[in-house]
């Protein structure tokens, strides 16, 4: 793992969602499973559904890092596109009754940020010796 940069990050980045959607359901006693407005994780806004969400990012990424590169390069670049998404998209969500997972600003910041590392590992390292070449 030390000399793979995906599976590193992969690695990393999902024990951290693991813990956030872990600490995020010791906060989030009496929101409601999709309200617009959650309670604060240090100042990330979270409800719920948003706490399963990481937990199931979290799952995802730990399990790729631990699985191999290729794997690591598939979801490391899968969840970056989500989170590139989701950043895009939950700035028009803010105050809009459609805004399920209690998006807020830090949130998004924290999500386009995620975004670029995980599409920047995943779309530029580790790349196998053939497609080197090619």
């Amino acid at each position: 793992m030390r000399n793979s940069p995906n599976r590193l990050v992969a690695t990393i980045f999902g024990a951290v969602y693991l813990l956030v959607g872990i600490l995020g359901f010791a906060v989030t006693s009496g929101v409601g499973f999709v309200a617009t407005e959650g309670a604060n994780l240090i100042i990330f806004e979270v409800n719920p559904l948003h706490n399963v969400i990481h937990l199931a990012i979290g799952a995802a990424l730990l399990f790729a890092g631990l699985r191999g590169t290729d794997t690591a390069r598939t979801v490391n670049a899968t969840v970056g596109g989500v989170y590139l998404l989701v950043g895009i998209v939950g700035l028009f969500l803010l105050d809009s009754s459609l805004n399920i997972i209690a998006l807020n600003g830090a949130d998004n910041v924290l999500h386009l940020a995620s975004a670029v590392l995980l599409l920047g590992v995943g779309l530029s390292l580790d790349k196998s010796p053939a497609a080197a070449r090619a």
